[in-house]
């Protein structure tokens, strides 16, 4: 049952309702107009309320959805990598191929020598340090004992033998690959280069030196042009140090290659000029 407050309010309710239905159209419009006003905030702060939700319902995607587009990212990621080394590499090869170039022109106008350029194909392992493979044979104009010089123009060796598209070069320190040499010093001291030891591909004896040769590490030594092969004043490498032969009859010396033949990749085969 209704309490007297209650009554009262009822009361008042009834009241303010029948007073406003006496009210003028014009008044009325504006009352219901003022009252409205107040509820316009709640509304438009309902609406807001309702567009961010939606906006974010729109950007919380599903995981697959995310592990999908990870993926895509990694793989596009891996694929620039890719193209990134593949284009260092190739800029590599470019500045190589342009030195090389450069290096042969010049040495063209100094002495007229024709040189044709070859990639180093097969190392065999029987005889590693010793002997390569390149790409070009007799088709090319290969012939055997052909000067074969690395990329800056160092004496590798020579030609050994040749078959339709291939030669193997007999390389520096081979027993079958003496050179005829002389250090570039104010007495041009001559001898010849000598096998070296099994495991050493970087150095190389220099034989058959006077024991009154003036000797001393960093002097350069060169081909002397004699013996038919090699022409004249091709680098071969520095004499590192030098001590008497036995009996003490002559000097040894001790030559550092100029050329890695280690590392050999391309080389310059010297052909007919």
């Amino acid at each position: 049952m209704l309490k007297r407050p209650h009554y009262i309010a009822v009361g008042l309710v009834v009241l303010v309702t029948l007073i406003i239905l006496d009210l003028p159209n014009k008044t009325t419009a504006r009352l219901k107009l003022g009252i409205g006003s107040l509820f316009v905030p709640l509304f438009g702060l309902t609406g807001s309320v309702r567009h961010l939700a939606g906006q974010a319902g729109d950007t919380v995607l599903p995981r697959s959805e995310l592990l999908r587009q990870n993926e895509i990212m990694r793989r596009e990621n891996q694929e620039l990598r890719l193209k990134l080394v593949e284009a260092e590499k190739t800029a590599a090869e470019n500045e190589r191929f342009r030195q090389l170039l450069g290096w042969q022109q010049g040495l063209e106008q100094r002495k007229r020598w024709k040189l044709k350029p070859a990639s180093v194909v097969l190392r065999e392992p029987a005889n590693w340090w010793r002997t390569v493979q390149i790409d070009l044979g007799s088709r090319d104009g290969v012939q055997v004992n052909k000067p074969v010089l690395a990329p800056d123009g160092a004496l590798v060796g020579r030609i050994g033998s040749v078959s339709l598209t291939r030669s193997q070069v007999v390389l520096l320190g081979d027993p079958n690959c003496k050179v005829s040499a002389r250090v570039d010093n104010p007495g041009h001291d001559s001898g010849i280069i000598l096998a070296s030891g099994p495991l050493e591909s970087d150095f190389v004896e220099m034989g058959y030196l006077s024991r009154n040769s003036n000797l001393k590490p960093g002097q350069e030594v060169k081909t002397t042009g004699e013996g038919g092969i090699f022409p004249r004043d091709i680098l071969i490498g520095k004499v590192v140090d030098s001590h008497p032969a036995e009996f003490g009859l002559e000097m040894v010396a001790r030559v550092k290659l100029a050329a890695n033949l280690s590392a050999l990749e391309e080389v310059w085969v010297m052909m007919e000029p």
